[in-house]
């Protein structure tokens, strides 16, 4: 296994949170329009609307490729900021339905403002975290009443192809991911850096010894201690809330559970598979998690 058991299970928790919110983001908008114009176009057809969300992520990517090759860290920061923003209040905005209260839109966006400050431009890994819960359940929302059954599998299948290719060919998801940490100071996705049992002894006894607190940090400086990283991106978190309310649309509740508990199944079985110091696509796994868990709800919707 590639992390501890409370670090694995820490992802895994926070990723089946993260589900749990989509469905109730999805199914508050089930008639409702989406703030800030972000509602999609109505009656657009399910592949036109797929041929469009393809286009745009190879944009995306193409983007942040270039913009990362020319250092636009402003740009890419600023850009984020946005985006969290949008997400953030899509999300809020929908929490704030069961108030039944007035301006829920603006109230949102001002509650978000504040949060996607705090993620962006300055470090803090709880607030980071912690809106990780709150963006993909509003950016799943916006694709949810566009796409259906059929095309959202078309959808996870390129995906699975694009995740294998850019992780064990181009590299480019680890160059991005690290370009992210180490020069934006932030990570599209759940981040949980964490010490090694011997690590931690040892700045347990180094404290121990160095009563002083200032000698103690300035002895760990020059310790060879090493941080570990248990990441988990956006993308991996964000497809299967898209599956589970395109399915939950087609065949209700109880059906869509099946999807988010085989693709919550699939990477665990991913975490425990996973070895040190190698990176693996998690959108194949995902993917096979969530068409075992379909076809289990189909079957379950029958009866």
């Amino acid at each position: 296994m590639k992390h501890t058991w409370q670090i694995t299970l820490t992802l895994l928790a926070m990723f089946l949170a993260t589900q749990f919110i989509g469905l109730a983001v999805i199914h508050a908008y089930v008639g409702k329009q989406l703030p800030y114009g972000m509602q999609p176009p109505e009656n657009i057809p399910p592949s036109n609307a797929t041929l469009s969300i393809i286009i745009a992520f190879v944009i995306a990517i193409a983007l942040i490729f270039l913009l990362s090759r020319i250092k636009a860290k402003l740009f890419l920061r600023l850009w984020f900021f946005v985006v969290v923003i949008l997400a953030i209040g899509i999300t809020l905005n929908s929490l704030l339905f069961y108030f039944k209260i007035p301006y829920t839109a603006a109230i949102a966006a001002l509650v978000a403002l504040p949060l996607a400050f705090f993620k962006i431009f300055k470090r803090n890994l709880l607030v980071h975290n912690l809106t990780e819960l709150l963006i993909y359940p509003g950016i799943a929302s916006v694709f949810v009443p566009i796409l259906d059954v059929f095309w959202i599998i078309i959808l996870l299948l390129l995906i699975s192809v694009y995740d294998i290719y850019a992780v064990w060919h181009s590299k480019f998801m680890q160059k991005m991911a690290k370009f992210q940490i180490n020069e934006l100071g932030f990570f599209a996705g759940f981040f949980v850096p964490y010490l090694s049992k011997k690590d931690r002894e040892k700045i347990k006894y180094l404290k121990q010894k160095y009563k002083n607190k200032k000698t103690a940090e300035n002895i760990l400086k020059r310790q060879k201690i090493k941080v570990s990283l248990a990441i988990l991106g956006g993308g991996d978190v964000i497809f299967p809330i898209i599956a589970t309310g395109i399915f939950m649309k087609a065949f209700g509740l109880l059906p869509a559970l099946f999807v988010t508990f085989g693709a919550t199944i699939a990477l665990l079985i991913l975490f425990m598979a996973a070895r040190k110091g190698k990176f693996y696509p998690a959108m194949p796994f995902l993917t096979a998690g969530i068409f075992v868990g379909m076809f289990l709800g189909w079957l379950i919707s029958l009866i």
